[in-house]
C-alpha cells in the first residue's frame, strides 16, 4: 500500500503527522515560537515536498514548520490537542484551497457573517469532518452532516444545523430535499461510499458543484497482501474511473484531497497562524473527537494501527511519549 500512494518513500522511514508538546529548539528567523511554547503541529515527512524522516511524527523530538503549527492554551492537554492537526489539515485543504471548494476563510470572531450558503460534510464525526464542521462554521456557512444517529448531538454540538443518517436508505433523498432553495457550497467526502453518495445531491443543488474527496475506497477484509493486493488496486482504479464518469455525466468537479498540501500556500498560515491560536483560547474550535489513549511510548504506535483496522467511531487514538 505503501508503495501505491508514497511510492518516493525510501525506507526505512519514519511516519506520523499529528504532534502535540512542547518547543525544545527554534531554527533561524523564526518570531511566532520560543522555546517552551506549548505547540500542536502537522509533521509532513511523508509528503513528497519534504520526504525527510526528521519530519515524521512518530519520533520523540519533530522538525515542524512553522505554518503547520499553532500554539494552544494551558488549558487545553497535549492528549487532545494532538487529534487536531492532520485532520484540520485535511479538512481546510478541501473547503479554503482555491483549486478546492475555495470558501473564504475562518475567523476567530464571537459573532460572524453568515455567507447565506450551506457546506454538506459527509462523515462529520470522523476527525476530518469533525474539524470540517467548525471550520466552515467558523467562515460563516451553514452545515449540513451525515453521522450515525448515536452521533447526532455530537456533530450538532460542533455546530452543524442538521444530521442524516448516512446509512439511511433515504439518506441521498434527504439531504438533496434539505438543500432546495438554498445554495450549496459544495461537500466534502469523508468515509467509505462518501463521494458516490455525494455526486448526486451535489449535481441536483445550486450552488458550487464540486466535491472535495477526503478518502480513497478501502480495501475488504483487512490490509491486502498478494493477490488481496492486486485486487484492491483493481477496485481502486475502477473507483476512479467510475466517479470520474458519474461526476461528468452529472456536471461536478471532484479532486482527492492531500492535507500536507497546506505547506506549500496561503492556507497554512491563515488557519495555524491567524485562525486557530485566537479560536482555540476563546474556546470557539474545540479539540475533537476526544482522544483514546492507546498506551505510552513509541512501541504502542502499531496498537493503535491495529485498532484503527478494527473500527473506530467519534474519537481519535492517541499514544504519549
Amino acid at each position: 500500500m505503501g508503495d501505491l500512494l508514497l511510492e518516493w518513500i525510501k525506507y526505512p522511514f519514519i511516519l506520523g503527522s499529528d504532534v502535540s508538546g512542547e518547543v525544545v529548539e527554534i531554527g533561524s528567523g523564526i518570531s511566532r515560537f520560543k522555546v517552551g511554547d506549548r505547540v500542536l503541529g502537522h509533521a509532513v515527512g511523508p509528503d513528497k515536498r519534504s520526504n525527510r524522516a526528521r519530519e515524521g511524527g512518530f519520533q520523540e523530538y519533530v522538525v515542524l514548520r512553522e505554518n503547520l503549527m499553532s500554539a494552544i492554551p494551558d488549558s487545553l492537554s497535549y492528549e487532545k490537542a494532538c487529534v487536531l492537526p492532520l485532520a484540520v489539515s485535511t479538512a481546510a485543504s478541501g473547503m479554503f484551497m482555491k483549486d478546492y471548494l475555495g470558501l473564504q476563510h475562518p475567523t476567530p470572531k464571537t459573532k460572524k457573517d453568515s455567507t447565506g450558503e450551506v457546506l454538506l460534510v459527509w462523515g462529520g464525526s470522523t476527525s476530518v469532518g469533525s474539524g470540517a464542521i467548525q471550520l466552515a462554521v467558523g467562515a460563516g456557512y451553514q452545515v449540513i452532516t451525515t453521522a450515525s444517529p448515536k452521533n447526532f448531538d455530537y456533530v450538532e454540538s460542533l455546530g452543524a444545523s442538521q444530521a442524516f443518517d448516512y446509512r439511511g436508505p433515504t439518506a441521498i433523498a434527504d439531504i438533496t430535499t434539505a438543500l432546495k432553495g438554498k445554495k450549496c457550497a459544495g461537500a466534502i467526502a469523508i468515509g467509505e461510499g462518501s463521494l458516490e453518495a455525494c455526486i448526486p445531491i451535489i449535481s441536483a443543488s445550486q450552488g458550487r458543484k464540486f466535491i472535495a474527496q477526503a478518502s480513497l475506497p478501502a480495501p475488504p477484509g483487512g490490509p491486502p497482501q498478494g493477490l488481496g493486493f492486486m485486487a484492491f488496486v483493481a477496485k481502486f482504479l475502477w473507483f476512479n474511473v467510475s466517479t470520474t464518469v458519474q461526476c461528468w455525466i452529472r456536471g461536478v468537479g471532484k479532486k482527492f484531497i492531500w492535507g500536507s498540501d497546506l505547506m506549500a500556500n496561503e492556507v497554512g498560515a491563515a488557519i495555524y497562524e491567524n485562525y486557530l491560536p485566537e479560536a482555540l483560547a476563546a474556546g470557539l474550535f474545540v479539540a475533537a473527537p476526544k482522544p483514546r489513549i492507546v498506551g505510552h511510548g513509541l512501541e504502542h504506535v502499531q496498537d493503535a494501527l491495529d485498532t484503527i483496522v478494527k473500527g473506530v467511531s467519534a474519537e481519535k487514538l492517541v499514544v504519549t511519549i
